[in-house]
């Protein structure tokens, strides 16, 4: 009998689904390991204390791959290296595999970190539950509202503890960062849209009935819709007699994903009065 890959994907999942707790605990374990060594490839910036990671790629990864148990992965990750494991992401000039402990989770970088939990989770959450949020529209939403999860957070631990007003803080700690995650969310994307089975493997909550899903799906993409609204509005306030070129340029990067946000909203709430 000729074996198809849509079987195959269909299998993998439905076995990691129907798996003991002891195996996706290793394989949690795996992701958060994977995390760890994306965190030593890193780029410091000079106006910032966030450096340019690898960690964001994995912690969307994690979330495509382990369903409900996404958030244990990265909490492995968070609670093992506050524990002292150093595989947090290298301060400047220290080699890698060198920074660990609690002091890092309560620095200026911490939030970023509780912000892995906190996405994982949610893209886990989707892909394990709704059929719906495996279509290649709603997907690259739901990874990009994986990273806005990371940097609201992130965001707010380094504003409160080094005391700078939201637009400052914004421009430290966000905008930098977003077109080089939102490329690694559009990796991930490719990744997911060639494993993620199109199928339910587990009476996940949409397939007897679609409106389980739109309601949900229609508020988290309107929270990325504002997030990149403000982040747009930001940017663009940020730039000083530029060309018109130039500020298209510039602000595109937010532009495309609030656009993508709106119409995959507009298009689940349309659904939802029908």
């Amino acid at each position: 009998m000729e074996l198809r890959y849509a079987d195959i994907r269909y299998s993998f999942y439905k076995t990691v689904y129907e798996a003991g707790f002891t195996y996706k605990f290793l394989l949690a374990l795996f992701f958060a390991g994977l995390t760890g060594i994306g965190a030593q490839v890193k780029i410091y910036l000079p106006f910032t204390p966030v450096p340019i990671t690898g960690q964001v790629f994995f912690v969307l990864l994690t979330g495509v791959f382990l369903g409900r148990y996404a958030g244990l992965s990265q909490g492995l990750y968070v609670a093992l290296g506050a524990a002292g494991m150093p595989w947090f992401a290298p301060k400047a000039g220290m080699p890698a595999f060198s920074n660990g402990g609690l002091s890092v989770l309560t620095g200026v970088t911490g939030g970023y970190l509780i912000g892995f939990v906190v996405a994982a989770a949610a893209i886990g959450y989707f892909i394990e539950k709704y059929v719906s949020s495996r279509r290649t529209a709603f997907q690259l939403c739901l990874l990009l509202f994986g990273v806005a999860v990371i940097y609201i957070l992130g965001a707010l631990q380094l504003s409160i503890l080094l005391g700078t007003g939201f637009q400052k803080t914004m421009l430290m700690a966000v905008l930098p960062f977003i077109p080089g995650d939102i490329i690694k969310a559009a990796a991930v994307l490719a990744i997911a849209a060639a494993i993620l089975p199109k199928e339910a493997y587990n009476g996940e909550g949409d397939v007897k009935n679609p409106h389980n899903f739109r309601l949900p799906g229609a508020a988290l993409t309107l929270i990325l819709a504002l997030f990149f609204l403000s982040l747009l509005i930001l940017k663009a306030m940020s730039l000083q007699e530029v060309s018109a070129g130039n500020l298209v340029s510039e602000t595109l990067w937010y532009f495309l994903p609030f656009l993508l946000s709106v119409a995959v909203f507009t298009k689940l709430v349309t659904s939802t009065s029908k």
